[in-house]
């Protein structure tokens, strides 16, 4: 039987302490003990990108991060990318003003790829765009209108 860890973790800017086993991975941590369900358990193999979260910034696979990794660092999911009462991201805009998602259960992974793809500099033409995305896997095939919504959200962002 493994030992149990406490955990701070710093999610969305509120502060949580969680009692987890040390296997216990950043997605399953915020899903099934925080309830914040936003990040998708699509492969849970690193391979499809539904659970980007950004942790101090960077994008990063929550299926593959361990949740004692992200102790004493920022972690921000879908539901904290933008404050509450304020309006849309301009990504999530943007996504909406395309129709950049279809089934939906890609899209807050595609959207936190976004907001990293465009403040990392990686936005700059549509084959960059497909290039810094391509971790993200869409079953739909929304992609013609993800690179159109980035390429808006840039322009709104820069």
């Amino acid at each position: 039987m493994s030992k149990s860890l406490t955990l701070k973790l710093a999610v969305n800017g509120a502060s949580h302490e969680l009692t987890v086993e040390p296997r216990v991975t950043l997605l399953d941590a915020l899903r099934e003990h925080l309830g914040l369900t936003g990040s998708k358990k699509g492969c849970d193999q690193g391979q499809c990108g539904a659970c980007t979260v950004h942790v101090d910034g960077e994008r990063v696979l929550a299926c593959l991060t361990l949740a004692a990794q992200a102790e004493g660092r920022a972690v921000t999911t879908i539901e904290g990318l933008t404050p509450e009462g304020a309006d849309l991201h301009p990504v999530q805009a943007a996504f909406l003003s395309h129709d950049a998602f279809q089934c939906g259960y890609c899209t807050p992974g595609q959207i936190m790829s976004a907001v990293a793809c465009i403040k990392e500099g990686h936005a700059g033409s549509d084959a960059e765009i497909r290039e810094y995305m391509s971790g993200n896997l869409c079953r739909c095939g929304a992609y013609p209108h993800i690179v159109a919504a980035v390429r808006q959200a840039k322009e709104v962002m820069s």
